[in-house]
């Protein structure tokens, strides 16, 4: 610096002070060290002018914490709704007296696949490598039958013409380990590894726990969960272990609200779920903490029923009810993405259940529950925003992974399964229309991660024709040729 020397420690005080005296006369007549003079105080006024307001400034007292900030298939197909107008027995009556949303059917034959401290939130792009570094991107997917027929031909449909970035396969525990311990991975290693290969991400969902795990049995078992939790811990220690780094979130059950998915001697209950999902979360996180952890989506009921021969086994319970009492268990520490499921009956995705009374569609629909028997599990947008909003109320909030959402459509069709009448009042386009307008909705949401499409190829590959209740919702006819959902969505947008 000009005209000025930095003192030694050593230096005398009164040689400092004719220093700077020095320095400022000197400054007089060389202009540059003039600025340099006044650079200096105008700092020092800045820095004394910032410790007093940091000085002065409030902030959290001693003792008090601040206030939370809030943030603004299926096991097969979905089963037919209970009607509107049906009287239900309920364990708490819900409003409306409805009983809703379609739970998917256990798969039957053997070739009907059914669809369907605490981890830090992730926040980033999941691939096989580091997951938490930054926002991560909406995932656009779809449900497969990767079991059946060429895998690569089917990965190969999702990503080079639908354009899609994720697959969900479903793991139907029970059809493939016939003993402790024995596990037949073909048809997995084959749909993974092929998905892999073409850059998809996979999504698994484990359901259905085998015999051998289970003790109770009623006369209609469809699914229900390992006694022993350490053997659901044991069969997910072993399918990360084998596909580490190939697939890249596993959601935790499917619509655990019903007991055709948790079939136990005291029925459906959500504290005994959240203790087999840290079970399960734990053995996850031990293998390969980049996988995201989604907890089981919910079946949207709107109705609570119990057990005709057992008043006090819950066979039935409405997700929200469900939901809170998921929360109210901790559920959220176990997981890095909420699951949610809706397949939107007859009513378009951005009708909330209050409107749909006056909606065009109810002059002419054959399917009245949204119409004339309204309730919040009719409507899609009602349902998981509504999760969102259930989330903020305990003043918590995780991000949704939409694992199974879309509509039916039998324009065309001399029958449809029973139960599954509105399928008739969704034409073909109207399918399309509420599909892209659903992804649209999802993707412009700041609180969805991933969504997940029922489906792509059912109606063809189960082989089974219109008494299928998977194949109304397939993009692909029975005959693998696309309906005009396949095409809106392998033309739209995918920012």
């Amino acid at each position: 610096m000009w005209g000025i020397t930095k003192s030694a420690p050593w230096m005398p005080k009164e040689e400092v002070k004719t220093t700077m005296r020095d320095f400022i006369e000197r400054a007089r007549y060389d202009q540059r060290a003039f600025y340099t003079l006044f650079v200096l105080w105008l700092i020092a006024v800045l820095i004394a002018l910032a410790m007093i307001v940091v000085a002065f400034s409030g902030g959290p007292k001693g003792g008090e914490a601040e206030a939370p900030q809030e943030v603004s298939g299926p096991t097969s197909a979905p089963a037919a709704p209970l009607l509107g107008g049906v009287t239900l027995a309920t364990a708490e009556p819900a409003p409306g007296d409805v009983a809703v949303q379609p739970s998917p059917p256990a798969p039957g034959e053997a070739q009907a696949e059914s669809g369907g401290g605490a981890p830090p939130l992730l926040t980033a792009e999941p691939t096989s490598g580091d997951l938490r570094v930054g926002p991560p991107p909406f995932g656009y997917g779809i449900q497969v039958h990767g079991l059946i027929g060429d895998p690569r031909h089917t990965v190969g449909v999702v990503k080079d013409k639908l354009g899609l970035t994720w697959i969900k396969q479903q793991v139907r525990w029970h059809d493939f380990s016939p003993a402790r311990g024995q596990m037949d991975w073909s048809g997995y290693d084959a749909i993974i590894n092929a998905a892999n290969e073409k850059g998809l991400r996979v999504m698994l969902s484990v359901v259905a726990a085998p015999e051998w795990a289970i003790s109770y049995r009623d006369a209609n078992p469809e699914g229900a969960p390992p006694d022993n939790y350490q053997d659901l811990a044991d069969f997910l220690t072993a399918l990360v272990q084998r596909y580490k780094g190939k697939i890249h979130a596993i959601e935790i059950w499917n619509e655990q609200n019903l007991d055709r998915e948790w079939d136990t001697a005291e029925g459906v209950n959500a504290a005994r779920y959240v203790e087999m999902l840290k079970v399960a979360s734990q053995a996850i996180r031990a293998q390969d903490p980049n996988i995201i952890i989604i907890s089981g989506a919910l079946s949207p009921t709107g109705a609570n029923l119990t057990d005709p021969n057992n008043p006090n086994r819950v066979i039935v319970q409405d997700d929200f009810a469900y939901f809170q009492a998921m929360l109210q268990a901790g559920f959220l520490d176990w997981v890095d993405c909420v699951g949610a499921h809706h397949n939107g009956i007859n009513l378009p995705p951005d009708v909330e259940w209050q409107d749909a009374p006056t909606h065009p569609k109810a002059a002419t629909a054959i399917f009245r529950g949204p119409f004339d028997n309204p309730h919040r599990s009719w409507s899609f947008k009602s349902t998981i925003w509504g999760y969102r909003d259930l989330m903020q109320q305990f003043g918590q909030t995780k991000p949704i992974c939409v694992t199974e959402f879309g509509w039916a459509s039998a324009e065309g069709w001399d029958t449809v399964p029973p139960g599954f009448e509105f399928a008739w009042d969704n034409s073909l386009q109207e399918q399309a229309l509420y599909i892209s307008r659903a992804y649209q909705m999802l993707r412009e949401s700041d609180f969805v991660w991933l969504a997940f499409l029922w489906n792509l190829d059912f109606a063809q590959k189960d082989g089974i024709g219109p008494t299928d209740p998977n194949a109304p919702y397939s993009i692909l006819d029975f005959n693998g040729v696309p309906r005009p959902a396949f095409d809106v969505l392998s033309q739209m947008p995918k920012p």
